[in-house]
């Protein structure tokens, strides 16, 4: 997705190079051309255009990508070792803290030109980026990040902020943004608002919506805070109105123009000759929950088989053929390997091995490969646009299953969890073009059991495309239950991003001390404190999700 200001920055959590305002066709092709213009001069409504576009493309890189690796939605059988195996190391957050750049620009605008809406909106971004930035790596810089412009030791080299610092300082972000968006009353048509095109009442959702996310999510460690700030959310709906149906989802459609604006692993425009889509297939983990629950969702975002293996006892010895699409081998030929004789839909395992596109006596093995009994992802997902290829930031979804849990737990509600369940695998099903099947579903084998691994396991499912959240859901409760493969490089599933180097020698004084607070574990190994598999605050004294 393009972006409309060129910013340079030599330290991306201080330094801010300003550069000019430049032109091209933005995500509602709505055609602006500020030529010349200087950042002191430019209107909030350009630079949102960039900050959302930036937004959804980073979202779905990581949804999409290796977070889906991670929770086991989707494996790759080639350029896997990141995204299947969980080999990382030096993590950068530069693209993070340039959108921010972008977003305290907007703020200073806003505030210029007297816009409130504009305001109101980089509040809410403010607190969007900043979250997943401690959410992903843990401490931070906050307070004095992205300010490199005043000069001096403080914001050139930033220090880290607590976690704890960070997500306070989002809820009073939100808070902020609500009520400022609240005075307005109603709103104008805002094209350049590629997220809900200038609707107020949406903004204020989403706002108060990410409220409810971050004080899950720190519900563990701040009890008392979480629960006084959710229950004054739901106690007054009008002041603090909430995303609880789909028209009111969080999402942004890719325009599909070029390859800055269309889905990742298209095939129009990716100029890997297809492969970025080829690679990716699905997990037997989400393929064998689904199947257990007759899940239609299924359909959606997966295909079935292309040949079906069936192992015959009664043919002879080395018997391997192919009739009428069916692959049958005699059962010599399946000794001692793993075969998925599903005829509809096979994944592969977690981290299978460090060839997985042998998995399941694929007959062409390795990086040119062409698997044809594991399911490939929905065909939908080689186009540069359609209906489902969005960006889904928060979704009535997630909001549904957030008041199920604080119904279960007591944190929030007195009201049904189980209310709150089915409205949650109902907005998923609607979301997915599958609202028919929503009735025969939940009466089946998805029917409400009480638990919250029930409830947090079909949270996993509906996160499909966006599994960055399922990820933060998992390190808080230990569930969907998720083992690391024989291949991975931990026997466990990793609960941050390393620092980057970068940081840690630039600006190695604040980084160095950040690195302290974090909490070796068993998985840490040779990385020690700055380890994917050490806890930070967020983590620590919890017992999750280990």
């Amino acid at each position: 997705m393009k972006k409309y200001i060129n910013f340079l920055s030599a330290l991306t959590t201080g330094c801010i190079l300003l550069g000019v305002v430049t032109s091209c066709k933005d995500l509602t092709e709505t055609n602006i051309n500020p030529n010349g213009v200087e950042s002191s001069a430019v209107h909030p409504n350009l630079i949102l255009t960039t900050v959302l576009s930036n937004t959804a493309t980073m979202d779905v890189n990581l949804g999409f990508g290796d977070m889906a690796g991670v929770m086991q939605h989707t494996q790759l059988d080639a350029w896997f070792s990141g995204h299947n195996n969980y080999d990382w190391s030096n993590q950068s957050w530069t693209g993070n803290y340039s959108v921010l750049e972008d977003i305290k620009l907007m703020e200073q605008r806003a505030e210029a030109l007297d816009l409130p809406f504009y305001l109101g909106l980089a509040k809410v971004m403010n607190a969007y980026h900043f979250v997943r930035i401690a959410d992903l790596w843990g401490d931070a810089p906050y307070l004095d990040a992205v300010s490199g412009d005043q000069g001096g030791a403080q914001y050139l080299l930033p220090a880290f902020d607590s976690q704890q610092v960070i997500y306070e300082g989002a809820i009073n972000d939100l808070k902020e943004a609500n009520d400022i968006l609240a005075a307005l009353g109603t709103y104008e048509t805002t094209p350049q608002d590629i997220l809900f095109e200038g609707n107020v009442l949406k903004w204020r959702k989403f706002a108060n919506s990410l409220q409810l996310r971050i004080y899950l999510r720190v519900s563990e460690k701040m009890p008392e805070f979480a629960s006084s700030g959710i229950q004054q959310i739901l106690s007054d709906p009008t002041k603090f109105p909430i995303i609880t149906s789909v028209i009111d989802d969080a999402a942004i459609s890719f325009p599909g123009a070029s390859s800055n604006t269309s889905w990742p692993s298209n095939t129009e425009f990716d100029g890997s000759n297809g492969s970025n889509y080829r690679r990716i297939k699905m997990c037997s983990t989400l393929v064998d929950v689904l199947q257990s629950l007759n899940d239609s969702r299924i359909s959606v975002w997966a295909e079935k088989i292309q040949v079906p293996i069936v192992i015959d006892d009664t043919l002879p010895s080395d018997t391997d053929e192919i009739k009428d699409g069916v692959r049958y081998i005699s059962s010599d030929v399946a000794e001692g390997r793993q075969v998925d004789t599903d005829p509809d839909y096979v994944g592969i395992p977690p981290a299978v091995s460090n060839l997985p596109s042998e998995y399941n006596l694929n007959p062409t093995p390795g990086q040119q490969s062409y698997n044809p009994h594991v399911s490939f992802v929905s065909e939908m997902y080689q186009d540069p646009s359609g209906p489902l290829l969005k960006a889904r930031l928060m979704s009535a979804a997630e909001v549904q299953f957030i008041l199920a849990e604080t119904a279960l737990t007591g944190l929030g509600t007195n009201e049904s969890a189980q209310m709150y369940y089915e409205a949650g695998v109902k907005a998923s099903f609607e979301a997915w073009g599958l609202s028919g099947n929503y009735a025969d579903y939940i009466s089946g084998k998805a029917a409400f059991d009480n638990t919250l691994e029930q409830i947090i396991t079909q949270k996993w499912i509906a996160s499909w495309s966006a599994s960055t959240e399922a990820w933060f859901d998992y390190r808080r409760t230990g569930f969907p239950a998720l083992s690391a493969g024989p291949a991975a490089v931990r026997s466990a599933l990793p609960l941050r991003f390393y620092y980057m180097q970068d940081e840690l020698t630039i600006n190695k004084d604040n980084a160095t001390e950040a690195v302290s607070r974090l909490e070796v574990t068993q998985f840490s190994q040779s990385d020690e404190n700055n380890s994917a598999w050490s806890k930070f605050w967020l983590l620590q004294g919890t017992g999750k999700p280990w």
